[in-house]
């Protein structure tokens, strides 16, 4: 096939499409162009160089998909599998390795060689919440006008700020100079993963204690008493007898 290009005519190749894109998917069943291939089982047994025809049939015959994995060997090699289940699996691989990547993230701090008490100590806290991120931190000393002349006012700042948090990172770049500015780099003593491993969870509260059961209250005795209780009850509660009242009749 003949097409013009600026002005020239250039020859391309059938089955060239003109503004697609190349794919990387492997080549499948009857779109594997060679004449023959090196078979591999679908359990890794080598079958041996067979013409791509009759792979396709024993393909068939196991009802799996006959896949290029190795276009670029001659012949190329072709392995019978289950290509939507490869998929598939070659997916969920590569989502966890993502998962697991840490990803390092580079935090800035700039300060002023005459800065004040109060200000370094906000910028030193800063630092020491990236550090325990698992994040680097690149100080940064900005020297304006006649400062440039007096380097070693930053040296000094930079080498007591790597004191102070020297518990959390180590300097990881020494202190240099870069024109107008004076940059060193911290880095924390664990990683970004180690960090979040560590990181505690949410605390479970604690069950509260069941409330106590309620006191039974006293029974009531509802049983009907006997003749001679009952006699009994009433002599005890009779009025006794008045000892003058007695001697008289006596």
């Amino acid at each position: 096939m003949v097409s013009t290009f600026r002005g020239r005519k250039v020859r391309r190749r059938e089955g060239d499409v003109q503004g697609g894109h190349i794919s990387v998917e492997a080549r499948i069943n009857e779109r594997i162009r060679s004449p023959e291939v090196r078979l591999v089982g679908p359990k890794g047994e080598q079958i041996g160089i067979v013409s791509v025809n009759e792979a396709l049939k024993l393909a068939q015959e196991a009802d799996l998909d006959l896949v290029e994995v190795a276009p670029t060997a001659r012949p190329p090699v072709c392995k019978l599998m289950d290509y939507g289940k490869f998929k598939y699996e070659s997916a969920v691989k590569a989502r966890e390795s993502r998962k697991n990547q840490t990803q390092t993230i580079v935090k800035e701090i700039k300060l002023r060689p005459k800065i004040d008490p109060h200000d370094y100590g906000t910028k030193r806290g800063h630092v020491e919440r990236f550090l325990k991120a698992g994040d680097k931190v690149k100080v940064t000393i900005m020297f304006r006008g006649r400062e440039q002349s007096r380097p070693e006012l930053g040296l000094r700042l930079l080498q007591r700020l790597a004191v102070d948090v020297e518990e959390l990172g180590f300097v990881e770049a020494q202190p240099k100079q870069d024109g107008r500015n004076m940059i060193m780099v911290i880095g924390p003593h664990k990683k970004k993963s180690e960090t979040k491993s560590h990181t505690p969870g949410k605390p479970v509260p604690s069950p509260r204690p069941a409330a106590a059961a309620p006191r039974p209250e006293a029974q009531v005795n509802s049983a009907p008493r006997s003749n001679g209780a009952m006699r009994e009850s009433a002599q005890d509660s009779a009025p006794a007898p008045d000892e003058a009242a007695v001697s008289e009749t006596a």
